[in-house]
């Protein structure tokens, strides 16, 4: 797995940075993460596969957030999509996709899973899922913006153990499609009639990989949750710690407040990004929350990070 950002600024794009999008990419399937203006043009920069992609969420009704989203939904359906694409968002982007549709803004052809939620869909439960495929579930939080916003987890399902082929072979299972049978969770029958279970041969089921996305949000409660102990936390830091009541009023956190909650979760590292364009070098941002967290790092146009 790996993380692509695809627009780090907020607000506005800069010669540097697009708006807010980030790309996360699995095996055979990736996830897009907000949509701001010219997006889709990040994508074909970082040769994405826009056939391939299975989900697009988006965190709030911010135009920084979602202008992208017709005009890549428009580029798909141009390219023949198929396949049903999952979208996760505020309530509104509906209504939002079927006024560009009648004003001939937006055309879609292809199964689209739009899901909304809005304050009052957590009343009875504080997480819904929104996303699940045979290795990967997404799962969303309230957050605390301004308006009503939306945060992601990723999280990749527990694999199995490791294959011990040395083991393997002395129980005479033979190379070939029975490895993968085994290696899959199945038991196999061996020529001889011996059943050999899964468990002889694989090593103790491995945890998923986990990505967390939280922007934009006040530090919150919700956004620790949907961090747990993840491998890569990537949150806001619209400004550094000078700046905190103005960040408090915007509905943002500073590079600190970040580190902050990525400490509280007992993430394994953080990713800052959604600088404000006051900030040409982003550094003291990233100093800043070091003093916090030391695996700090500050998200950069189409640079990927591994999972």
């Amino acid at each position: 797995m790996k993380i692509i950002p695809l627009g780090t600024s907020s607000g506005k794009p800069t010669l540097r940075r697009n708006v807010s999008a980030l790309a996360v990419v699995g095996e055979g399937e990736w996830w897009l993460f907000d949509c701001g203006e010219g997006t889709q043009m990040q994508i074909a920069r970082a040769g994405l596969s826009p056939q391939k992609l299975v989900g697009i969420f988006i965190s709030h009704l911010h135009g920084d957030h979602f202008n992208g989203l017709p005009g890549l939904l428009s580029s798909m359906a141009l390219d023949n999509r198929e396949k049903e694409l999952t979208l996760v968002c505020p309530t509104g982007v509906g209504e939002y996709l079927a006024l560009t549709a009648r004003l001939k803004i937006c055309f879609v052809n292809f199964p689209l899973n739009l899901v909304e939620f809005n304050e009052r869909s957590f009343a009875d439960k504080a997480e819904k899922l929104v996303y699940e495929s045979p290795r990967f579930t997404v799962v969303t939080r309230p957050l605390d913006h301004r308006i009503f916003a939306l945060g992601f987890r990723l999280e990749e399902k527990i694999k199995p153990g490791r294959f011990n082929l040395e083991r393997a072979r002395e129980l005479g299972v033979p190379a070939g499609p029975l490895y993968s049978r085994l290696q899959s969770g199945k038991p196999v029958t061996l020529a001889d009639g011996r059943v050999i279970d899964p468990s002889e041969v694989l090593g103790e089921p491995r945890p998923g990989k986990v990505v967390s996305y939280c922007l934009d949000t006040r530090p919150c409660p919700n956004a620790v949750k949907l961090a747990a102990n993840a491998d890569w936390l990537i949150h806001e830091a619209t400004y550094t710690d000078d700046h905190i009541e103005e960040s408090h009023h915007f509905g943002h956190s500073t590079a600190i407040q970040a580190a902050e909650i990525a400490a509280e979760a007992q993430a394994k590292q953080l990713l800052l990004t959604h600088f404000s364009s006051r900030y040409t070098d982003v550094r003291p941002l990233v100093d800043q929350a070091r003093t916090v967290f030391p695996n700090s790092f500050a998200a950069e146009d189409l640079t990927e990070f591994e999972v």
